[in-house]
């Protein structure tokens, strides 16, 4: 496939031009010409155009920028950069590139399974005509956006490759993976339980499994699964750029799923209007966050014990 070429060029470059002491020590932040400021850049760089080239499934329906662009752009890099530190991925880093491996790929399959249902249908259709609407512009805009995002994201992953092939102690990738591995299965574990409930309870809302416990599940299980990965990397962060960074990919993902909920909350509350277990549900089951007692994201309401 000829969108390969750029990718296996760039990796052979990398390959072909390290120097001596690079061989000795590959990857090792106080060796590496190419480290600025603590973090990898040209490895950065590969990874922006692994994003680049994934993502640009959105121009085909605007949507794919935020959902299988970003799915195989996470899985894109979980594999591009183990196989690139083969020589020197082992252990806890190669157990948190295969999480993030898996979380890409469950994501892609859930989202393309999930355009195949037929009372998926309607939401597919105002998509489409969305894309319609979106000019040229926007589209590059929004392309260019999430890509850095997902190079964000990523980059706590790849600096505790970048600090392993260096030879330091990951003291803080254990407690990471646990995070990571319980996101993860939070948010399968309630896109199952959702689609399972909505194939038999077409019309209602999912209030079952997770479901009872925190309103929006899923984002949750992404927000801890984001958090994990940041936690893993944080005794490999030696530098401003790199706490920078590293941090600015875990509050966009925060954000993003505080904003994801508000939206959704805006539909059911007019999909379920005048539902009463609805308007039951919603004022006993928090939004996002289990056992905080906030309510609701349109004005934030916290209940009074």
């Amino acid at each position: 496939m000829h969108w390969k070429q750029p990718i296996v060029s760039m990796v052979e470059h990398i390959s072909t031009n390290a120097g001596p002491e690079e061989n000795t020590m590959p990857l090792s932040p106080s060796l590496l010409p190419h480290q600025l400021l603590g973090l990898p850049w040209q490895f950065l760089v590969l990874g922006l155009a692994l994003c680049l080239i994934f993502s640009a499934l959105g121009f085909r329906r605007v949507e794919y920028f935020v959902s299988l662009g970003y799915a195989a752009s996470i899985a894109a890099q979980a594999v591009a950069f183990p196989f690139l530190y083969r020589d020197t991925i082992r252990g806890l880093a190669l157990l948190q590139a295969g999480l993030l491996l898996a979380y890409g790929l469950r994501l892609g399959i859930f989202l393309a399974l999930r355009d195949r249902v037929p009372s998926f249908q309607k939401q597919q259709a105002e998509s489409t005509q969305r894309s319609f609407n979106v000019g040229g512009t926007i589209k590059v805009a929004i392309w260019v956006g999430v890509s850095f995002f997902y190079v964000l994201l990523f980059l706590p992953a790849l600096l505790t490759m970048s600090a392993q092939a260096g030879g330091m102690a990951l003291a803080s990738a254990p407690m990471g993976i646990v995070l990571m591995s319980a996101g993860l299965g939070l948010e399968a574990c309630a896109d199952w339980q959702k689609s399972e409930f909505k194939k038999r309870n077409p019309s209602r809302f999912c209030d079952v499994g997770l479901y009872s416990v925190v309103r929006f599940p899923n984002y949750f299980g992404e927000m801890v699964f984001w958090l994990g990965v940041w936690v893993s990397a944080m005794s490999t962060y030696r530098s401003l750029a790199a706490w920078s960074l590293g941090s600015l990919g875990l509050m966009c993902i925060v954000l993003v799923m505080v904003g994801a909920s508000r939206r959704l909350e805006l539909k059911q509350s007019k999909t379920y209007a005048s539902n009463a277990a609805y308007e039951a549900y919603v004022r006993r089951v928090p939004i996002l966050l289990p056992f905080l007692p906030i309510y609701s994201l349109r004005s934030p309401k916290v209940r009074q014990s």
